[in-house]
């Protein structure tokens, strides 16, 4: 647990994402971590896509929060982090397009993102996936089991 320059508590959230085929069944997981614990959040959907579920575990672990925070997101997305942090105002500028002018994938999931990222103070990290970052496998095993329940 880690406080902010401000002497605030600091929550940490470790999200990841996974899809058996892609589209296929998907599972998303995320830890979070403030100063008394850690809590672990799971779910899947039937028919998704990897990048869906990586935007999807993001969002569940802010929307778990109760009150607006400082909080460091870690992702192995790079979708994620340079969408949400380099990406999306040119997308909104441009109406929710690409650079080469095609609508953004995940739209949806995008504006809810900004929507509750936008509650709190939210720094973005990318970590290297399957590279042993004991959080980052802590949190995708909680997407496979998400994919688990899907695929039974």
């Amino acid at each position: 647990m880690s406080k902010s320059a401000s002497g605030a508590e600091v929550v940490q959230i470790y999200a990841d994402g996974a899809c058996r085929g892609n589209p296929g069944p998907g599972g998303w997981g995320a830890i979070l971590r403030d100063e008394a614990r850690d809590q672990e959040i799971f779910g899947g959907e039937p028919q998704t896509t990897n990048n869906r579920m990586e935007l999807t575990a993001v969002i569940r672990a802010l929307e778990t929060l109760q009150r607006p925070s400082t909080v460091e997101v870690y992702t192995d997305s790079q979708y994620v982090q340079k969408g949400i942090s380099e990406w999306l105002p040119d997308w909104k500028r441009r109406g929710w397009r690409t650079a080469d002018k095609k609508p953004v994938k995940n739209v949806d999931l995008w504006q809810r993102l900004e929507q509750v990222a936008g509650k709190h103070r939210v720094t973005w990290h990318w970590v290297k996936g399957h590279a042993g970052h004991p959080e980052n496998e802590r949190a995708d095993a909680l997407a496979n089991r998400g994919v688990e329940e899907q695929s039974s």
